[in-house]
């Protein structure tokens, strides 16, 4: 059976390495061979909201590694501990479910080849210098990470939209290494200030719903909160592309606060945030985050730059994503959205 593994197994990226790079403020991932490294506060946080049961932890993880084996064969894809674990806490050891997302993983890859394709960090350097976004050096006071996001920073001169979404999903892969984020989420932070209608049109429905597919069934991280700040009046017609693909349930995480500070603060305390945001933790570092990335290469590229894990893999028309064939349906969207958004403006 270990053979079998070995055969298909796409490789566990090395531990620590972040630590060893210097990246001492964000957590290395589990080690290769799979110990706990979760606090016996965060383990009964994980049980209680996860349904996560520490001596059954390592039974579920070969439950799901089984049902992959026997129901994918082909399926290259990571099968150790630390990975399928992220799936089984991401819908909270629901094997079924487990496995759905990794399909879905898996699925979203082969349906954005722009996205995937020779994905690592030195791809996107453009991105991060430009300082679209960062990861804060404090998690909240639930323990969740911070993904920071400046869309107004982006102008459709500068590159195309996509490698914007090749960039958050590095930060999201770098995101979900360590067990505490697997366990209390992460938290989104954008800031709209210099957002017009070149940046707000530019996506388009088709788009939006790839990027919102992925984070929601296609990726195996829990998103608890998405506060928005100094979002101008376009952003209705921003929203209005967005929410048709949300789920109720996270359509609700969306938190406008305008420009009241003391709002964002009811949400995200002063004691994480830069002063720019009437935070405490000195001003904004944009560079911390790419530097941490960028130090990431040989690990992504073990991740990303490998053959198709799907090929020789059949996979239901209903795991592929809606809108490939329905171009007609999606030129008419968008221009009722672009209507909404000349209208906002």
């Amino acid at each position: 059976m270990a053979d079998q593994y070995e055969s298909i197994n796409l490789g566990c990226p090395p531990a620590g390495r972040a630590a060893a790079a210097g990246h001492c403020w964000f957590p290395g991932p589990p080690p290769p061979i799979y110990s706990c490294t979760l606090t016996p506060e965060l383990e009964a946080k994980a049980r209680e909201e996860l349904q996560e049961k520490p001596e059954w932890r390592l039974r579920d993880v070969q439950a799901l590694r089984d049902m992959i084996l026997k129901e994918h064969p082909n399926l290259r894809t990571r099968l150790d501990d630390a990975f399928l674990l992220r799936f089984l806490r991401a819908r909270k050891f629901d094997y079924d479910r487990a496995l759905q997302l990794l399909l879905n993983y898996h699925a979203g890859r082969k349906a954005w080849p722009e996205v995937f394709l020779d994905l690592k960090p030195s791809t996107v350097k453009h991105v991060l210098d430009l300082g679209f976004l960062t990861v804060l050096p404090r998690p909240d006071p639930n323990g969740r990470y911070i993904l920071f996001l400046r869309p107004g920073k982006w102008k459709p001169n500068d590159y195309p939209f996509v490698d914007n979404v090749r960039a958050i999903y590095l930060t999201l892969e770098k995101l979900i290494q360590p067990e505490e984020t697997q366990v209390n989420g992460i938290v989104i932070l954008a800031d709209y200030t210099g957002v017009g209608m070149s940046q707000a049109s530019n996506p388009g429905p088709f788009l939006a719903k790839k990027v919102v597919s992925i984070l929601q069934d296609g990726f195996p991280i829990r998103i608890k909160a998405v506060n928005i700040i100094n979002e101008p009046r376009i952003f209705k017609g921003i929203f209005a592309i967005i929410k048709p693909f949300l789920k109720e349930k996270m359509a609700e995480r969306y938190v406008l606060h305008g420009s009241d500070l003391r709002s964002l603060h009811r949400n995200i305390p002063p004691s994480v945030l830069p002063v720019e945001y009437g935070g405490t933790t000195g001003r904004l570092d944009m560079s911390a985050w790419s530097r941490l990335l960028l130090d990431c290469e040989e690990e992504f590229i073990v991740e990303f730059c490998q053959p198709d894990p799907l090929e020789g893999v059949v996979l239901p028309d209903s795991m592929l994503f809606e809108g490939e064939q329905a171009g007609g349906k999606d030129d008419d969207t968008v221009r009722g959205l672009r209507s909404q958004l000349y209208y906002c403006y």
